[in-house]
């Protein structure tokens, strides 16, 4: 393995180097750097102006000393400490500060909205291949075809005008209109009757129960001030966290094992006991206390399947990690939401962001910074996580519905075993193995730069940076741009083959 690896790093960075030259080359040859000066009517000015940027850029020198000057301060960059040198852009500002400030911002993006659509159209393409033909993968087929059409910049500002803009309308008067009952009752009545299989009379008669009780329970909200000031509070928490150790139970084993299913309730219960016993730490937390309080909940889950999961005590420990996990996210959307109230009193009762990655100069306690960054997130990660979820949704059915069709998955049926453990021990670790690669290559060439969700919602990142460049024809920052995201390809190709080792123990690495 560790052979490998080195080789392929060793052929990643002959690969960077030839990658580099040719950008080079292109963007030095595509136009004049000096062109903005055209317009300057004073000739000495001119003169003078034009004559700072040669020296500054070393534009007098020969194409190809440019490129080893260049080359010399990026190569910098791969020896820790010893300083990153991309340049100088056309303002005389370091690239590499512009990109250190830009890729944060990015990153942030694309992390979370490449994470959301590979969990959520891997999981769905799966339940859309094991139910072939039903409504559910026919609805699933429609909506991942039509999100899959749509130009993401229509779909951008349609978020903006009716995700944001109408939305922080409605939430400054709360009401039940009729046209806001029939959207809750037509999403509630067509998601229950598309996952509830079945006869079509039972699809039909679940919908419309489905559409009636959703707009009962909007408007019990509505009615409650709910909107107004939101949380879950201990009770729902509680219910919830029970949901997690059963989902997490399921996951690993089934219902009838009770000793998974037991240390998974008491690691829930050592969840919900710790985040309300530390109520007073968590009114303004930090990261440290936060990672601090899950890894005691998490040890003190495993310790639980340690002592009682007796011969089931893997599963037992694999359940705990699970719902301490999912039970600390659910704590962590509970306080988030919790300070809503205070939070859209500072933003002037408008909390549904359009622009900008966060508020100026907005300062609040942990809970409030956490949920203005949430409310920025939310609009463009939405935008981009509908068009990526529609790929892998379809990618992950079509070599799910491969795979279990394979000898070996019907031999794991005649087997006797369970189709939980057909489905998710031998069906869909191979599934992966193709979708590993689609998920290295997507998420190492979004870190240049989602451009035109970064430049509708006003977002200072990569794509902006790297479209700001183009334009004024700078070589320097251009290839600041281009030398992190092919990093970050290069990178996750190597991730995606020693992935594939992982998923399939047939596969060496030598």
């Amino acid at each position: 393995m560790a052979a490998y690896i080195i080789r392929r790093l060793l052929a990643s960075l002959l690969i960077l180097l030839a990658a580099s030259f040719l950008m080079y080359t292109l963007v030095s040859f595509s136009g004049d750097p000096l062109a903005e000066f055209t317009a300057v009517t004073d000739p000495d000015q001119k003169a003078l102006l034009i004559e700072n940027r040669i020296d500054a850029l070393g534009l007098d020198d020969p194409f190809f000393v440019q490129y080893l000057n260049w080359l010399g301060g990026a190569t910098q960059c791969l020896v820790p400490g010893s300083g990153c040198d991309l340049g100088l852009n056309l303002n005389n500002q370091p690239v590499t500060a512009l990109v250190a400030d830009a890729f944060p911002t990015t990153l942030q993006l694309v992390l979370a909205a490449t994470v959301l659509s590979i969990i959520l159209g891997v999981a769905i393409g799966i339940i859309s291949a094991i139910r072939q033909y039903s409504a559910f993968d026919y609805t699933i087929t429609f909506a991942a075809f039509l999100f899959f059409s749509l130009p993401i910049f229509w779909v951008a500002v349609l978020l903006k005008e009716f995700g944001a803009i109408r939305i922080n309308d409605w939430l400054a008067d709360p009401a039940v209109t009729l046209p806001v009952a029939v959207v809750m009752g037509g999403l509630s009545a067509l998601f229950f009757s598309a996952i509830v299989g079945g006869s079509r009379r039972r699809r039909v008669a679940a919908g419309l129960a489905a559409g009636i009780a959703g707009v009962g329970v909007f408007a019990g909200l509505v009615a409650s001030g709910w909107f107004a000031n939101p949380g879950m509070g201990p009770g729902l928490v509680s219910l919830g966290a029970a949901a997690c150790a059963v989902g997490a139970t399921l996951l690993f084993t089934n219902l009838e094992n009770r000793r998974v299913l037991a240390t998974s309730l008491a690691t829930a219960v050592v969840g919900v006991a710790v985040a309300y016993g530390a109520y007073g730490l968590l009114s303004d937390p930090t990261w440290v206390t936060l990672l601090a309080l899950s890894a005691l909940v998490t040890a003190i889950g495993v310790g639980i399947a340690l002592t009682f999961g007796d011969i089931d005590r893997a599963a037992a420990i694999r359940a705990s990690v699970v719902t301490s996990f999912l039970v600390g996210l659910l704590v962590f959307l509970d306080r988030t939401v919790s300070s809503f109230a205070a939070y859209s009193d500072e933003v002037n009762g408008r909390p549904i962001a359009t622009i900008g990655s966060k508020t100026p100069n907005f300062e609040g306690t942990f809970w409030e910074v956490t949920l203005d960054t949430a409310t920025h997130l939310l609009l463009p990660t939405l935008a981009i996580m509908l068009i990526s979820f529609a790929g892998y949704s379809r990618y992950s059915r079509a070599s799910m519905l491969e795979v279990m069709n394979a000898d070996y998955v019907r031999t794991a049926r005649a087997k006797g075993l369970t189709e939980r453990t057909v489905v998710l021990r031998h069906a869909f670790r191979n599934a992966m193995i193709p979708l590993a690669t689609l998920a290295a290559l997507d998420f190492g060439a979004v870190i240049g730069g989602a451009i035109i969700t970064e430049t509708v919602f006003g977002w200072k990142g990569m794509g902006v940076l790297f479209t700001s460049a183009l334009n004024k024809f700078d070589t320097n920052q251009i290839m600041g741009v281009f030398i992190v995201t092919a990093v970050a390809v290069l990178i996750f190709n190597l991730i995606a083959d020693i992935s594939y080792a992982v998923l399939d123990p047939r596969i060496r690495l030598t």
